[in-house]
């Protein structure tokens, strides 16, 4: 199931998001499908296991269809820098609202937005449909299958796995279970992450969301391009 990795450098080496050069790094993310985790790597050991939901809809890559893929990816884009937990996504565009966890009746992109790449004929379409590796209010929901297809995570869990991954570092997602990986040795603890007064990237993508406001801060002007989030 976990498929040598040599084909997969290759793919990484010409393809570099949006002709920026991405690094060059060891497959740092397994997520199991089956197990509703995502593990954390590092030179070989398990840094961390995050609780996450796949996609309600099941699995695969096809257009129009709101499935999560499955096969080797990499982190394409990164948005989110020093936003508040909680902040509110829409079009990729930070709209000044933070939500708390489990606010009623809301259901969007908050937090952070990790943004995928398919280098398999089998996930060739991921990034056009716009599968990320995101936060949600719904936390209560985390730990089964009830995306429109993307990775859903608890905010402080984005938080802590988006400060981990370069641009370029590869995300594997499989059916199984999964693999028993000995822990790696314990770091120091990092500082937390502070909010600013700007958000970095972002552009046009959301999930579906209701109508219950939540807190607002002072709207972060910032950079659109186009893409649809599921």
């Amino acid at each position: 199931m976990f498929r040598p990795l040599g084909v997969v450098f290759a793919f990484l080496s010409i393809a570099c998001p949006f002709g920026a050069r991405a690094e060059l790094v060891p497959s740092r993310v397994i997520i199991s499908v089956r197990d509703q985790k995502l593990m954390l790597l590092e030179n070989g050991a398990r840094v961390a296991t995050y609780p996450v939901s796949t996609s309600k809809f099941g699995l695969g890559d096809d257009r129009g269809r709101m499935t999560t893929p499955l096969g080797f990816l990499q982190v394409a884009q990164k948005i989110g820098d020093h936003a508040p937990s909680g902040a509110v996504f829409h079009n990729r565009r930070f709209t000044g609202e933070i939500l708390l966890p489990n606010a009623p009746g809301r259901d969007p992109i908050i937090t952070r937005i990790i943004w995928l790449r398919g280098l398999e004929a089998s996930n060739v379409h991921a990034f056009s449909r716009c599968i990320y590796i995101h936060g949600t209010p719904e936390e209560k929901t985390i730990g089964r299958p009830v995306s429109y297809g993307c990775i859903r995570m608890k905010s402080s869990d984005v938080t802590a796995l988006y400060n981990e991954l370069p641009l370029g570092t590869l995300v594997q997602i499989v059916p199984d279970r999964l693999p028993k990986v000995a822990a790696a040795p314990a770091r120091p603890a990092s500082q937390p992450d502070q909010p600013a007064t700007q958000t970095v990237i972002s552009s046009t993508g959301a999930e579906k969301s209701a109508t219950t406001p939540g807190r607002k801060s002072a709207p972060v002007p910032l950079v659109a391009s186009s893409g649809r989030g599921a």
